[in-house]
């Protein structure tokens, strides 16, 4: 089952699974996961990134996504990338000759995870492909809020031209059947103002005891 996010923003790991290159790993930036990976496989005439043309096929094997903005995710594609250059993470050591890419770049990851602002965000830790999947080390997890996910991950299209439209339409409809018809969203908001003073006026006379409303019938 493939699940679909609006306002997708991800940072992804790629695995290099060429035999001349195995091993390799990739760290990027994404705004739609599926197409991001077509791109780097066909080169980069294509869309792919110059370090992934030419060694692939790749594989996905990891997306961090949930991000706020674009410049948040860059942010923490940047940073791991080039862990001993981020301020954030001067506490990661460097890898070692046992260590993997592939290891060392998971840990600097969970460490990430757990620092600050990163640690606030609403985050999700997604395995794209079950073989990949490693757990995390002993008080290395991600913070509760942030769950850990299997399964593929699509970015949902944003809304066309016509189909705001019909949005547009319905809401108005909605508006309509309530007894609120205007022809303008600026009206809409106006009527909604009015409304809500006429709400806290009604709801400071009952606490001042100047009001009944169960003798007054009130017409507004």
């Amino acid at each position: 089952m493939v699940v679909e996010v609006e306002n997708f923003f991800g940072v992804y790991m790629l695995y290099c699974i060429n035999p001349k290159y195995k091993g390799r790993i990739y760290i990027g930036f994404t705004v739609n996961p599926e197409r991001r990976i077509t791109q780097h496989n066909a080169g980069k005439h294509k869309g792919g990134a110059w370090r992934t043309s030419g060694r692939g096929p790749w594989d996905m094997v990891l997306i961090i996504h949930g991000f706020p903005s674009d410049i948040a995710a860059l942010r923490f594609e940047w940073a791991w990338q080039h862990p001993h250059s981020s301020r954030r993470l001067t506490h990661v050591s460097r890898k070692t000759k046992k260590e993997s890419s592939f290891q060392f770049h998971l840990r600097v990851m969970s460490n990430m995870l757990r620092a600050a602002p990163w640690c606030r965000l609403p985050l999700t830790v997604r395995w794209l492909k079950q073989e990949y999947r490693q757990d995390f080390a002993p008080h290395f997890e991600p913070p509760i809020h942030m769950p850990i996910v299997f399964g593929q991950v699509r970015a949902k299209a944003p809304l066309r031209a016509k189909e705001k439209q019909k949005v547009k339409e319905n809401s108005e409809g909605f508006l309509g059947e309530t007894g609120l018809s205007f022809s303008s969203q600026s009206a809409v908001t106006k009527q909604r103002c009015k409304l809500c003073f006429k709400k806290f006026l009604l709801q400071e006379q009952c606490a001042l005891g100047k009001l009944d409303l169960f003798q007054k019938r009130l017409l507004w």
